[in-house]
């Protein structure tokens, strides 16, 4: 098995602790542990919280908590990973064989096109296309899906909401994929982990309970701003839960004790409510100070984002975005990402979650560069 290097991680692991601006984050502020652990009850609980192996597919409590999420699950629908990154390699590990074919919306985040492709399998493109004109946004054609899908289909990947265009696929669209998947019987796998990260309406449709070879990967790091817990979760029919538990066996065998802790008090009710409109808030109060900066830029142009922290951004200037982006981090010091990183030349992604005082600031910085550059180019 040799896996291609995935160059936007490597490239945020290299170089986001090391700029001055970091605007290549595609969550929200981080929380502390303060603000999850702020009672007097909490603090006891996680201070005598032992620091033994935990359930290895997570705690009982957490898979509860994870399940009522999901209409029509239990316990037995949900595996705890550490991070949604390992929930979707461990079902990818047991779906997969060499010579098995997957169709792959795009753009996405590429780790599970570098999965797929080091595991053996064949892995066509269905993208979402930039609508022109007053209809502006990003649509997905589903005939266009039925033509990819053959009997050697062996899953269709979505990622909803979208990284990087923060694009939503409605009820309709994804009842026809789960058709679609139907008629060869493939998987559909909803990597859904910026749900709950919405700047229009309060809800995106899941892809959980339309079709009986369903299945969500998510976690607690777009949309609860709880990154460092390294908390994803798989939910999927019993049978392959059972298979995949057997395969984290291999992997990390079980997240950290105090991380299910954390999670657990993240995902009680009231306190998901709370996160969940903290992120929220942190998005719409945020956007407009992007947009401004975007309208103010000579020749860029985006689709507003309907959900999650970040915009995919086209820009006029004649090079490739990876020079881009090279030139405004070391000219600059400011990091955005290339949209090379899903390959697609000529956008860059811009993330907008952070403090609005240092996003603003980031901008300003990263405007002056853009604008002598364009000035450059007449």
């Amino acid at each position: 098995m040799k896996l291609e290097t995935f160059a936007l991680e490597r490239y945020q692991s290299i170089w986001e602790n090391r700029v001055a601006w970091n605007l290549a984050e595609s969550g929200v502020h981080p929380l502390r542990v303060t603000d999850l652990v702020n009672t007097p009850e909490l603090q006891v609980a996680m201070l005598e919280q032992e620091l033994g192996y935990p359930q290895t597919n997570g705690t009982i409590e957490l898979r509860t908590l994870i399940a009522s999420i999901y209409p029509g699950s239990t316990i037995e629908h949900v595996e705890i990973t550490n991070g949604g990154s390992e929930a979707n390699c461990v079902l990818l590990m047991r779906l997969l064989e060499p010579g098995d074919q997957v169709v792959f919306m795009t753009p996405n985040y590429l780790q599970a096109r570098g999965l797929a492709r080091a595991l053996g399998a064949d892995v066509r493109a269905w993208p979402l296309r930039e609508a022109p004109g007053a209809v502006a946004g990003w649509t997905a054609d589903t005939d266009e899906l039925r033509s990819l899908v053959t009997r050697k289909t062996r899953a269709i990947l979505l990622c909803n909401p979208n990284n990087p265009t923060g694009a939503r696929l409605d009820a309709g669209t994804l009842d026809e994929v789960c058709r679609t998947a139907s008629s060869v019987g493939a998987w559909v796998i909803g990597d859904e982990i910026y749900r709950g990260a919405e700047r229009e309406a309060d809800d995106t449709p899941t892809v959980w309970g339309r079709y009986e070879r369903a299945v969500v990967t998510s976690g607690l790091s777009k949309a609860y701003g709880l990154p460092g817990l390294r908390i994803g979760w798989i939910v999927a029919p019993p049978e392959l839960i059972a298979d995949l538990w057997g395969i984290h066996d291999y992997t990390t065998i079980a997240p950290g004790a105090i991380n299910d802790r954390l999670a657990r008090m993240a995902l009680v009710p009231e306190r998901r409510a709370t996160l969940l409109a903290r992120t929220r808030g942190i998005i719409r109060t945020n956007y407009p100070v992007l947009r401004r900066w975007i309208e103010q830029r000579e020749g860029m142009v985006h689709v507003p984002p309907e959900a999650g922290a970040i915009a995919f951004i086209r820009y006029p200037h004649a090079i490739s975005s990876t020079e881009l982006t090279s030139r405004l981090r070391d000219e600059a010091g400011v990091l955005i990402v290339p949209g090379n990183h899903f390959d697609m030349d000529g956008y860059v992604r811009v993330g907008f979650g952070s403090d609005p005082t240092y996003l603003a600031r980031a901008l300003a910085v990263a405007g002056e560069f853009l604008d002598a550059v364009t000035a450059h180019a007449r």
